[in-house]
């Protein structure tokens, strides 16, 4: 069974069920409180009825009496003790009742009987009559008009039930509808997604907030994150494929080469190791960048925190100065504190220093400074620069200034891509300034506290 067909039949048949017993209580209530105000009004008027002839015992004779109280539509009689009785006096409409036999008691008694598909109440009262003798006066009553009410009440019950029913259930089969329409929708994407290849997203109607609309907004979350997961495979497949290519082909010419030549001349097995170490530690670095690159936000735990910029930046330009001999002066203000990921940030930092000592044989400079709310780490460099027309590309991925210089290098036109993923996961800006034959200078601008920016670079000319 579907699922709209299941919440359609339960919700019916629960609605039906509380509607039904709803109606039954109302019901019971209502013909309780009936019964139990006929059976009060009969003993009241029983009572009414044998003190006045008890009052009057003797004056009148007491058939004269008994005619005189006789119920409209009922009967009246008096019993002795000893079985003798007068004669029962009854309406014209129910003389039946006068074939009934009647039975003395001593107390008090109220009971309902049926008779000839009539309903009646019988109160018997024991009164002491003139003459010293307790008697019994029987009033017998009708209460058919409380039964034909009741059973009208019950008509309109079954009728207002059904009814009742014909609205419920349109409603809740449109209930169903409206809730199976994201979930059919869904399911219908989902399809088109696996029938297609492309990652479709549900159409948000509306500015509702409540659950519905919230796993609708929560699907597309999902597919987005799959569309990027997938991309990002693509993308990391593709460029895997693209730039290992031509090391791969290096070191296995160099491997053909040391096979054919390399015993026999020393000098080709020396430049075929060069190669192929070089190559490989390349392809080391570029696999490394390409893996981080792949890995979506969420999973390189970032922890962003106060951070001291200038220590940071002293111990950077420390380690690379030991690691390439190149020197690297570090200026400006001490105690910079900056709102980042230390971990990251000297990830990114190590990006523009690398960059500057590959293309740079100057010393490079480093500032560290405040201005308003941010603080920057700026990078300065007097090396080959690039030229404006091509400055606007180079965070594009594999992109590449000069192709042999930057092959010669040893960069695989990853690092500023991948800088810029870093910074847009921490909250840093970039901004990047360079003039060819002049040298480069990137800065990277850190929020003071917690604020991520918007843009995570910025491209001056």
């Amino acid at each position: 069974m579907r699922l709209r067909s299941k919440i359609h039949l339960y919700s019916s048949v629960l609605f039906a069920v509380l509607l039904i017993l709803m109606n039954l209580a109302t019901y019971y209530t209502f013909s309780q409180l009936s019964m139990n105000n006929q059976l009060h009004r009969a003993e009241a008027q029983t009572l009414q009825i044998a003190n006045a002839m008890r009052q009057v015992a003797g004056e009148i004779p007491t058939q004269d009496l008994l005619r005189g109280y006789v119920p409209i539509n009922g009967m009246i009689q008096m019993l002795g003790p000893d079985g003798t009785s007068l004669a029962p006096v009854t309406s014209v409409s129910q003389q039946h009742l006068s074939q009934l036999p009647g039975v003395y008691d001593t107390n008090k008694k109220v009971q309902v009987f049926d008779d000839l598909d009539q309903r009646y109440v019988m109160v018997s009262i024991p009164v002491i009559w003139s003459d010293g003798v307790v008697m019994n006066i029987q009033v017998t009553e009708s209460i058919q008009s409380t039964m034909d009410t009741l059973r009208v009440l019950r008509l309109v019950l079954i009728v207002v039930t059904c009814v009742a029913l014909i609205p419920v259930l349109v409603s809740i089969r449109l209930l169903s509808a409206v809730i199976m329409k994201p979930i059919s929708a869904m399911t219908l994407t989902m399809k088109e997604i696996r029938r297609s290849g492309r990652f479709n997203r549900l159409q948000l109607q509306g500015q509702s907030k409540d659950e519905l609309m919230e796993m609708s907004m929560t699907f597309n979350d999902m597919i987005e994150l799959l569309e990027n997961n997938y991309k990002k495979q693509e993308q990391f497949v593709a460029n895997a494929s693209h730039e290992l290519k031509t090391p791969l082909t290096i070191i296995e010419s160099y491997a053909n080469l040391l096979r054919r030549r390399g015993l026999d001349r020393p000098e080709i097995f020396t430049e075929s190791i060069e190669a192929i170490h070089s190559e490989a530690m390349r392809m080391k670095d570029m696999t490394e960048q390409l893996l981080l690159l792949a890995k979506h936000k969420e999973q390189w735990n970032i922890r962003l925190d106060n951070v001291n910029l200038t220590e940071l930046t002293i111990g950077s330009a420390k380690a690379f100065r030991n690691a390439y001999g190149k020197e690297i002066r570090v200026n400006g203000q001490p105690e910079v504190f900056g709102y980042s990921d230390e971990s990251k940030l000297k990830q990114l930092l190590f990006i523009f220093l690398d960059n500057a000592q590959k293309y740079s044989d100057d010393d490079i400079v480093v500032e560290v400074g405040a201005l308003s709310d941010d603080r920057f780490i700026r990078i300065i460099d007097r090396g080959i620069g690039i030229a404006k027309d091509k400055l606007p590309y180079v965070f594009d991925r594999f992109y590449r200034v000069d192709e042999a210089r930057t092959r010669q290098a040893g960069g695989a036109g990853l690092g500023l891509s991948l800088a810029v993923e870093i910074a847009e996961a921490i909250g840093v800006r970039i901004e990047l300034d360079s003039v060819e034959g002049e040298g480069t200078t990137a800065e990277l601008w850190i929020p003071e506290g917690n604020v991520i920016m918007r843009d995570s670079h910025r491209i001056l000319i």
